[in-house]
C-alpha cells in the first residue's frame, strides 16, 4: 500500500478514487507513566514513554486505515493527515484520514513527455 501526504504520486496515474479511508485509536495514559512523566517535567527533556505510546497508536491507527483502503480495492491512499484530541482527562484520540485511490505506474512514453 502506498501512502502519501500529497494528492499525487510521482510516476503513477491514479485509475480510480475509492473515497476517504480512516484509522483512530483512542489511547489512556498509566498512572505510572505519569508519575514518571511529572518527575521529566521538573527536569526536562523527552517523555519517552509517552512517545512510545504516541509511536504506538500512530501505528495502529494507520493499519487501520490502510486495512479501510485493502478492503475497497485501493492500491494507494494520498493526501494523508493526522488529527488528535484530548477525549477525556488522560485519553487522547489519534484519527488519520486519506483519499483511497487504485493507482497504477505511468507508462514509459507519457513519463517522457
Amino acid at each position: 500500500m502506498l501512502l502519501s501526504t500529497t494528492n499525487t504520486i510521482h510516476g503513477k496515474r491514479i485509475v480510480k478514487h475509492f473515497g476517504l479511508v480512516r484509522g483512530n485509536t483512542i489511547r489512556a495514559r498509566h498512572i505510572g507513566h505519569d508519575i514518571m512523566a511529572l518527575l521529566r517535567n521538573l527536569v526536562g527533556g523527552e517523555i519517552s514513554d509517552y512517545t512510545k505510546l504516541m509511536a504506538e497508536s500512530r501505528e495502529q491507527a494507520i493499519d487501520r486505515m490502510v486495512e479501510n483502503a485493502k478492503g475497497l480495492g485501493a492500491n494507494a491512499i494520498l493526501a494523508v493527515r493526522f488529527s488528535t484530541q484530548e477525549i477525556m482527562g488522560g485519553a487522547s484520540e489519534i484519527l488519520v484520514y486519506g483519499t483511497a485511490a487504485l493507482v497504477e505506474d505511468v507508462e514509459e512514453k507519457e513519463a517522457s513527455a
